[in-house]
C-alpha cells in the first residue's frame, strides 16, 4: 500500500526538499502541500490522506488541540510533526513522531518508515484492544503524571495491583512508554490536551 502523504509547511523550500526526499523512497507518495492549515481537514479527507507531516509552528497555543482531534476524527492518519525551531517538547507529545529541521536524508527515511510501520501495528492493535474500567482509570491515571504510589491510593489498591493493571494496559495496548500510553489516552478520549 502506498503512503498518501500531505506536507503542511510555510516555507517553500521546505516542503519541497522534503518532497524531493520522500518522493524517492518506496511506499510514499506527496499528493498535496499546503502551507496554512485553514484546509487541512478537507484535503485530508479529498486526497485520502494516511501520512500528514506538519509544522507544528502553523499551530497557536489554543489550535494544540487540532491534532487529537485530527487522530481521532482520523484514526488511520499517522501525524509527525516537522519542528523547524526550537519548541516546548511537550507540544509534541500528541504526534505520532518527529522529524527535525536538522536531520539527514537517510535519518528521514528511516524516522518516516519507522513511523508509519509502528502507527499500521498500533492501528491493528487499537482496534482489538478492550481496557477494563479499573485499567482505564490506573491509564488516566498514569496519563496524568501520577506514580505507582499514588495511584494505589487513590484507588484503595495495592502497589502490586496497580503494577499488574499496568503490566495488563502495555500488554493490551503494546504501548510500553508514559507518553505513548498519554497519547493513547488523549486520541481515544480518556483525557483532554
Amino acid at each position: 500500500m502506498t503512503n498518501r502523504v500531505l506536507i503542511c509547511e510555510p516555507s517553500e523550500i521546505i516542503s519541497i526538499g522534503l518532497t524531493e526526499i520522500i518522493q524517492k523512497l518506496i511506499g510514499f507518495d506527496v499528493v498535496s502541500r499546503l502551507d496554512t492549515t485553514e484546509h487541512l481537514n478537507e484535503r485530508i479527507l479529498t486526497s485520502d490522506i494516511n501520512v500528514l507531516i506538519l509544522n507544528p509552528s502553523l499551530l497557536g497555543y489554543s489550535e494544540r488541540s487540532l491534532i487529537p482531534q485530527l487522530t481521532k476524527d482520523h484514526p488511520h492518519l499517522t501525524v509527525i510533526a516537522l519542528v523547524t525551531t526550537l519548541m516546548d517538547p511537550s507540544w509534541l507529545k500528541s504526534y505520532h513522531g518527529v522529524i527535525e529541521i536538522n536531520d539527514s536524508r537517510l535519518s528521514i527515511t528511516n524516522k518516516l518508515n519507522e513511523i508509519v510501520q509502528h502507527s499500521e501495528k498500533q492501528d491493528k492493535t487499537n482496534d482489538d484492544v478492550e481496557l477494563s474500567k479499573r485499567e482505564i482509570d490506573v491509564l488516566v491515571a498514569v496519563a496524568k503524571g501520577m506514580m505507582n504510589k499514588e495511584i494505589a491510593d487513590k484507588m484503595n489498591i495495592s502497589i502490586h495491583t496497580v503494577i499488574s493493571h499496568r503490566k495488563n494496559i502495555t500488554k493490551k495496548t503494546g504501548i510500553k512508554s508514559v507518553a505513548g500510553l498519554t497519547v493513547y489516552a488523549m486520541i481515544n478520549g480518556l483525557i483532554e490536551s
